[in-house]
C-alpha cells in the first residue's frame, strides 16, 4: 500500500486521468469523450511538450517502413487513410516519393514496389524526368523514383483540436504545469494521483477511477512511480532542421533503409529535414548540434542540392520513445516503431494502463485501444467513434494554420488591428482570441504558450521582433502587471536561440546579431535583475544562455 496525504492538498474528482499532454494523450480524451466518459488530462509543461512538438509533421504512408517493419508500414497505411477522412483539417495532402540518387542501394530500390505492395501501399514507379517534373529541386543524379500517398500533419492543431471536441463533448478538463509526483494505491487500485504545479508548487490531489499513462518518453518513469516494471523503452534523439521557405511540393524520401538527412518533409511555408538517431540514457535536457546539423545538410545535399544554398533558421530535436525487446541492441534505427499497450493487471493494479511507443501517425489507433480497455473496465459497451466521426474546427485552436491569421486579418481589413509578428502576419486580434479560446489558456500565458497555439515567433526572425511586440501588447492588456511579462520574454528568446544556435551561418548569423540587439541593448535581457527578480536561484541559467 502505498499512502499520501499533504495538508493543505485541493481534491479534483474524475472518471479518468490522462497523463501526458501528447497527440495520444489528447487522442486518448477525445476518444473517451466520444463514448461520453469525462477526464482530465494533465502534462507536466503542456501540449506537445514532448516527441507530439519535436517531430516533422509527416504523415506516413508507411513507406519507409516496408523493409524491416512491415506491421507498423501497414499500420501507418490503414491510419493515414483514416485521418485524411476525419481530420482533413489539419493534413496536407501533398503526396510523396523516394528517391535514389547514383551511389545508393540498386536493389533496394528495386525491391522497393515488392515491399509496398507486400504492405498494401499504392506505389508508382517513376521516371528520373517524371520526378524532376514533380520536384524541380531534385538531384539530377537519380537512379530510381517512386511516388506513394504521403502527406504532412499539422500535430500542435491536432493535439488542440482533440481537447477542444473533448471538452465540448464532456466535462473534460485540461490541466498544463501539472506534474506526477506519487500515487495513492490501495487494495490494488489507484484512488488517488499526486500532481504538483511546476510553477508555483500548489499541490493537488486528482481522484479517478481509471489512470491513463500517455506520458511519452516518460512513460516508463510514471509507471514506475506505480510501482509497475514492466514498461521497458530505449530512448532515441533524433534532430531536425527547418528552412525558411518550401523547398519541395510533397514529401521527399531517399529510397534506403532510414538514416541521417533523409527526408525533406513541407510544413506550410518552411521545410523540414531531417532526421538523425541517437540512443540516449535520459530523455530530459536534450538539444540539437552542429555536427548533427552539419550530417542531416550533407546527406540531404545529396537529395536536393538546392538546400546547399537554403536559409536554415533553427534546429530542434525530440526523443522518441521506443519499445525495448530481449532482441534490441540499443540502435533505435533497428527498433520497432509499434506500440504496446499495458494493462497492468499482472503488476498487481486493476486500474491504470499505459500506452507508449508508436508514432503520430498511429495515434489514434493507439488511443482506441486506450478506450476500449478503459470502456470495457468502466462497464461501458460504447464503441470507438473517431475512425468515422469528423474531428471539428475550434474557434480557438485555427492559428497554427500558415497563413490563416493573415487571410483572417485581410478578410476584416481593420486598420486597428496591429500586426505584431510580420513573419507569420498574426495580428493583435489572434493573441486575444487565443488568451480567450484556445485550450489551456491561463490567466497569465507564457509566450511560449502563445508561440505553442499560434504562428508567433515561428519565421525568419525566430521571435526577434514579435516577441517584444506581444509581450507588450499583453502589457497593455493588462495580462502581465509585474516583471514577470519579462521573465516570460527572456524565458521565450533564450528557448529560440537554443533552435538557432546550431544554424548560425550566413543570412542568418545577421539576423542572430539584430535580435540580439534588440534583446540585450534595447530590452536589457542579459541584466540579471529585470526578468529574473521574481525566480528562485535554482531556475536561473548563466548569462551566455541568452
Amino acid at each position: 500500500m502505498q499512502k499520501h496525504n499533504p495538508a493543505g492538498t485541493r481534491t479534483l474528482k474524475t472518471q479518468v486521468l490522462i497523463i501526458g499532454g501528447g497527440v495520444t494523450g489528447t487522442g486518448v480524451m477525445r476518444d473517451l469523450a466520444l463514448r461520453n466518459i469525462s477526464s482530465i488530462l494533465i502534462d507536466r509543461k503542456d501540449l506537445n511538450a514532448g516527441a507530439s512538438g519535436s517531430n516533422h509533421g509527416l504523415l506516413h504512408s508507411g513507406g519507409r517502413y516496408v523493409a524491416q517493419d512491415l506491421e507498423t508500414a501497414i499500420e501507418c497505411r490503414i491510419e493515414g487513410d483514416i485521418l485524411k477522412r476525419v481530420a482533413a483539417n489539419c493534413i496536407d495532402d501533398c503526396g510523396g516519393m523516394f528517391v535514389a540518387v547514383e551511389g545508393d542501394d540498386e536493389e533496394f530500390a528495386n525491391n522497393f514496389p515488392n515491399h509496398c505492395q507486400a504492405a498494401g501501399i499504392a506505389c508508382e514507379s517513376l521516371s528520373s524526368k517524371e520526378a524532376r517534373k514533380r520536384e524541380p529541386s531534385l538531384s539530377k543524379n537519380i537512379i530510381a523514383a517512386f511516388s506513394v500517398p504521403d502527406a504532412t500533419i499539422d500535430p500542435f492543431r491536432l493535439t488542440l483540436e482533440n481537447v477542444s471536441h473533448a471538452q465540448q463533448l464532456t466535462k473534460s478538463t485540461y490541466l498544463p504545469h501539472s506534474e506526477v509526483y506519487g500515487f495513492d494505491i490501495v487494495d490494488g487500485e489507484i484512488v488517488a494521483t499526486l500532481v504538483k504545479d511546476s510553477r508555483v508548487g500548489e499541490l493537488l490531489r486528482i481522484e479517478s477511477d481509471q489512470v491513463v499513462n500517455a506520458g511519452g518518453a516518460w512513460a516508463m518513469k510514471i509507471a514506475k512511480l506505480a510501482g509497475c516494471n514492466d514498461v521497458k523503452l530505449l530512448y532515441s534523439k533524433g534532430t531536425l532542421i527547418i528552412s525558411n521557405s518550401r523547398m519541395s511540393r510533397g514529401v521527399i524520401n531517399r529510397l534506403r533503409l532510414p538514416g541521417d538527412g533523409d527526408i525533406l518533409v513541407p510544413g506550410g511555408t518552411v521545410s523540414l529535414l531531417g532526421t538523425t538517431s541517437a540512443t540516449i540514457a535520459d530523455p530530459n535536457n536534450i538539444h540539437p548540434n552542429v555536427d548533427e546539423v552539419d550530417r542531416i545538410l550533407a546527406q540531404g545535399i545529396s537529395m536536393v542540392p538546392a538546400l546547399a544554398d537554403a536559409r536554415f533558421i533553427r534546429a530542434f530535436a525530440g526523443v522518441r520513445p521506443l519499445l525495448m525487446t530481449s532482441n534490441d541492441v540499443g540502435d533505435g534505427r533497428k527498433a520497432s516503431r509499434g506500440f504496446a499497450l499495458f494493462d497492468h493487471e499482472k503488476q498487481n493494479l486493476r486500474n491504470f494502463a499505459t500506452v507508449t511507443g508508436g508514432k503520430l501517425t498511429t495515434f489514434r489507433l493507439m488511443a482506441e485501444q486506450v478506450g476500449d480497455l478503459i470502456a470495457k473496465r468502466l462497464g461501458s459497451d460504447a464503441k470507438c467513434k473517431t475512425a468515422t466521426q469528423q474531428l471539428p474546427s475550434g474557434i480557438g485552436v485555427r492559428w497554427t494554420e500558415p497563413g490563416f491569421s493573415a487571410r483572417d486579418w485581410y478578410k476584416r481589413q481593420d486598420p486597428t488591428d496591429r500586426i505584431l509578428c510580420e513573419c507569420e502576419m498574426v495580428p493583435e486580434s489572434s493573441i486575444d482570441n487565443i488568451l480567450k479560446e484556445a485550450p489551456g489558456s491561463e490567466v497569465e500565458m507564457s509566450l511560449k504558450a502563445i508561440s505553442l497555439r499560434s504562428r508567433v515567433g515561428k519565421g525568419s526572425c525566430q521571435g526577434a521582433f514579435c516577441s517584444i511586440r506581444v509581450t507588450s501588447h499583453l502589457y497593455d492588456k493588462g495580462v502581465y502587471n509585474s516583471d514577470s511579462g519579462l521573465s516570460h520574454l527572456r524565458d521565450f528568446v533564450k528557448e529560440r536561440f537554443k533552435g538557432v544556435r546550431p544554424v548560425l551561418w550566413g543570412p542568418q548569423v545577421a539576423q542572430m546579431e539584430l535580435a540580439e540587439a534588440l534583446h540585450c541593448a534595447l530590452m536589457g535581457l542579459d541584466n540579471q535583475t529585470n526578468a529574473r527578480a521574481k525566480r528562485k536561484p535554482e531556475q536561473n541559467g548563466s548569462k551566455e544562455d541568452l
